[in-house]
């Protein structure tokens, strides 16, 4: 099973929130996922990530999608 650290959505309509989190690569974006890692809201330009599990999980050997990439540099985690 291959895992991947992406982001999955949430939120209402015209507001979205995404959910930074740790999926199977097959799964679909709101699908069922196995760890949290933080949220961004793009609207607010609000990112909280919790740092410790971003560097567990990359110890763990799960890849990192595009998008969540480049939150995680503009967070300096990476």
């Amino acid at each position: 099973m291959a895992l991947r650290i992406r982001l999955a959505r949430f939120g209402r309509s015209h507001h979205p929130i995404y959910r930074i989190v740790v999926m199977d690569a097959k799964s679909p974006r709101e699908g069922k996922y196995v760890d949290i890692l933080g949220t961004y809201d793009p609207i607010r330009k609000d990112l909280q990530i919790k740092e410790e599990k971003v560097k567990e999980w990359l110890s763990k050997g799960a890849e990192v999608t595009d998008r969540a990439k480049s939150l995680l540099r503009s967070a300096k985690i990476l």
